[in-house]
């Protein structure tokens, strides 16, 4: 059974490999897609081959009233690594945990693909889902694992909030890495959105 296994993974892998080949719009020279691990299987992540796609409406919006919707700064706090989307894609591919710090609607919307819904509200009690013990108030982040977190766009301060609450709970800044981008900038790129998960 592993022999078939293992057959059947190189042959994938190989088809993979040359239909990425084939494709048009890459990531970046270097990169036509990455495949990611996902509660339901692996989920290829590349752009959009459609030379007439357009951005979902959802994120055309260009003015939204401030507060809330206040453009974010590229450095939420200190210590905290603002990435692009080659370093989420690479940090994805490589197992990294992805937070969506959306609310749940948002999230089961559509997502980035292996990326879990940790919404900003509940970050500070939630901890022990991302190597900490203890609870909110008396958490020990010594174990704590590296994460990504990401929200709708430079104008949405739900994952700003989100690190915050966990930088307050003692989470340690250099292993939070923040995509600014969001979803907003996802979309306008035509990268793979899939439905999110409760």
């Amino acid at each position: 059974m592993k022999l078939f296994a293992g057959i059947a993974l190189a042959l994938f892998m190989t088809a993979t490999v040359a239909y990425a080949a084939e494709l048009d719009v890459k990531i970046n020279a270097r990169t036509a897609s990455v495949t990611v691990q996902t509660a339901k299987g692996p989920v290829e992540i590349m752009r959009n081959q459609d030379p007439d796609a357009t951005i979902d409406a959802k994120y055309a919006k260009t003015s939204r009233k401030c507060p809330p919707f206040c453009i974010q700064p590229m450095q939420v706090a200190p210590d905290v690594t603002t990435v692009g989307e080659i370093e989420l894609l690479e940090f994805a591919k490589n197992g990294g945990k992805l937070i969506d710090g959306r609310t749940i609607e948002w999230h089961l919307d559509g997502t980035i693909p292996s990326a879990i819904n940790m919404p900003y509200t509940e970050m500070a009690s939630r901890l022990d889902e991302i190597g900490c013990t203890g609870s909110a108030g008396n958490w020990d982040c010594a174990k704590a694992e590296k994460v990504l977190l990401f929200c709708n766009g430079p104008w949405c301060g739900q994952s700003p909030m989100a690190i915050k609450a966990m930088l307050r709970e003692g989470y340690p800044a250099d292993k939070i890495l923040y995509y600014r981008g969001g979803m907003q900038a996802w979309h306008t790129l035509g990268l793979t959105v899939v439905e999110g998960e409760m």
